[in-house]
């Protein structure tokens, strides 16, 4: 299995100058977390970073201190996501058939998940890893501030990464997007405009976005708790 990680995030809404993947995150970097379960799943063979030039030393550094430089390979980015994964399938390996597609910032995907996006791909083209909205979700006129609409929320589902894909048929989708003008969040919506199906893989409810302090803080509580559950046990 082939992994691609968008890593050109920025520390804007963390009140950093730096990517915020750099950020300290219990004595490691938010991204060294990230490529730590990567190299947990056994299914993962090779692992492109897709970021800017001026990140490529402090990412190396990382990378040579978890022992992966073999497996590491790093990919200059465009100006936004799409751009970057666009430029990140371009530099996978010439046998890659399928490629997962995994934010920096979700630094607490589990192993397990990764393995289950891998498996899924042997049945599909195109998956996302996404959870049930447990909030009541409203919809609400931009110019105005007043409720519209209040869907069901049993149909709703919020997305995370892992995604995966086919990678020829992802190409297709982003070329495309490119020829058409799309623009878009993620890759699934590129698979929604061509009207191809994706598949929900069951995410985590820990899977979160590290964007905010408040992020940062709420990784931590979780990276502890999950130490406290592994030393008990190891100890039982």
């Amino acid at each position: 299995m082939h992994l691609l990680i968008p890593a050109a995030g920025s520390g804007r809404r963390m009140g950093s100058s730096r990517n915020k993947l750099l950020l300290p995150l219990l004595g490691q970097s938010v991204i060294a977390w990230t490529l730590r379960a990567a190299q947990a799943a056994a299914s993962i063979e090779w692992i492109g970073i897709i970021g800017q030039p001026h990140d490529w030393q402090d990412f190396k550094q990382i990378v040579a201190e978890l022992g992966l430089e073999g497996k590491v390979q790093f990919i200059q980015g465009g100006a936004t996501r799409q751009a970057s994964v666009y430029c990140g399938l371009q530099g996978l390996p010439a046998d890659a058939k399928h490629v997962l597609i995994h934010d920096g910032a979700r630094c607490l995907a589990t192993p397990d998940l990764f393995e289950r996006c891998g498996a899924m791909l042997e049945v599909c083209k195109g998956l996302i890893a996404a959870v049930p909205v447990k909030d009541t979700i409203k919809i609400v006129d931009p110019a105005t501030q007043i409720i519209e609409q209040t869907p069901d929320r049993s149909n709703l589902w919020a997305a995370q990464t892992p995604q995966g894909f086919d990678v020829e048929t992802l190409r297709h989708c982003h070329q495309e997007g490119r020829r058409l003008g799309w623009e878009v969040t993620d890759d699934a919506a590129l698979f929604e405009q061509c009207g191809l199906p994706v598949k929900i893989v069951m995410g985590e409810d820990t899977n979160l976005k590290v964007t905010t302090p408040v992020d940062l803080t709420i990784a931590e509580f979780i990276l502890k708790y999950r130490a406290e559950l592994l030393a008990e046990s190891q100890n039982p």
